[in-house]
């Protein structure tokens, strides 16, 4: 039980539009986690944004003016309709756990992870009254926290979404019972779809191991590279040839300040596709080690990155036209 009564601080004047959700649980009130909750203030002022965190992040969060109620139990989650787990992904599924003592009501369940096969197949045996709706925003910063998050986060920004039958209707009672399930999941997906996009961000539907190849090579390997390059670098030249480094060291390493409790979790539940990953990198690189002196493979590597690098700018243009048409 909480030790403190939750502190209350409803927001003023009507919402531009109904909130798909009217009580909003986020567990984990970091970079993402809030994000989510400052730009659900600001869109739904007639909903409840409720945050479970440390007593310190909640004193914050609540100066922010970014939750209306905290505690640092889930028991306070008993009546959300939606519990976001920002927390780090070992702990997000470790929490999957929990929630049927603590919320009471039929709710979906989110995430916010960078890894979606662990907390996939934890989900499956959640009660049936939940509903769960794996997602993951493409969105962040080179530094977490909630001093860094901001209401427009999720601006252009794809959602990964990756939902989840449950594997808990009896064979004898599959085809009602799947039908049912089904459709509680579309309901679902539609609801959660409906709430990334008020945050700015344009929904994607994935399934979990898809997306974990996928962010794979999007995000978990730049990554690692990028922190493995600062770490060379600083370990060869030190802190006074890193007074001599141009921008083009600080741009290609600005990844590198990311803490590693975080990327442990990551790693740790994408261990196949991350290492496949790497390899990949490793081989490129041992190609341009074995070839400095002709640089024959090295034109071909360095033709086409710039080929891919310039058609990066291309698809963000394709996301913000995208959500113009929405």
């Amino acid at each position: 039980m909480p030790k403190e009564l939750p502190v209350i601080q409803r927001g003023a004047g009507a919402a531009a539009a109904p909130p798909v959700f009217e009580k909003i649980g986020i567990v984990g009130l970091g970079l993402i986690g809030g994000s989510i909750a400052l730009a659900s203030r600001e869109l739904w002022p007639t909903s409840l944004v409720i945050a479970v965190d440390n007593k310190d992040v909640l004193e914050t969060a609540m100066r922010l003016h970014a939750i209306d109620v905290a505690a640092d139990d889930l028991i306070v989650l008993a009546e959300a309709d939606l519990v976001v787990l920002a927390a780090p992904v070992a702990q997000n599924v470790a929490l999957l756990s929990e929630l049927d003592e603590h919320v009471r009501t039929p709710a979906v369940i989110t995430d916010v992870g960078s890894t979606k096969r662990a907390i996939a197949a934890a989900a499956a045996r959640l009660p049936e009254r939940f509903t769960f709706v794996g997602g993951h925003p493409l969105a962040g910063a080179a530094r977490g926290g909630l001093e860094y998050a901001r209401p427009d986060l999720f601006k252009g920004r794809p959602w990964l979404l990756t939902p989840v039958t449950g594997s808990r209707v009896p064979a004898e009672a599959r085809t009602t019972a799947a039908r049912a399930e089904a459709g509680n999941l579309q309901a679902g997906v539609d609801k959660v779809s409906r709430f990334v996009e008020a945050l700015g961000a344009i929904p994607k539907i994935t399934t979990a191991g898809a997306h974990d190849r996928l962010v794979a090579y999007l995000s978990h390997l730049p990554q690692f590279a990028a922190s493995a390059l600062m770490q060379v670098v600083g370990e060869h030249v030190a802190e006074d040839g890193l007074a001599l480094a141009g921008r083009g060291l600080a741009d290609t390493t600005r990844l590198a300040s990311s803490p590693a409790d975080i990327w442990k979790d990551i790693a740790a539940t994408n261990a196949d596709e991350v290492g496949a990953a790497l390899d990949a990198l490793i081989d490129v690189l041992k190609d341009l080690r074995k070839d400095l002196t002709s640089g024959d493979r090295l034109t071909e590597v360095f033709e086409e990155a710039a080929r891919w690098r310039e058609a990066l700018p291309q698809y963000e243009g394709k996301r913000e036209e995208g959500r113009g048409k929405r």
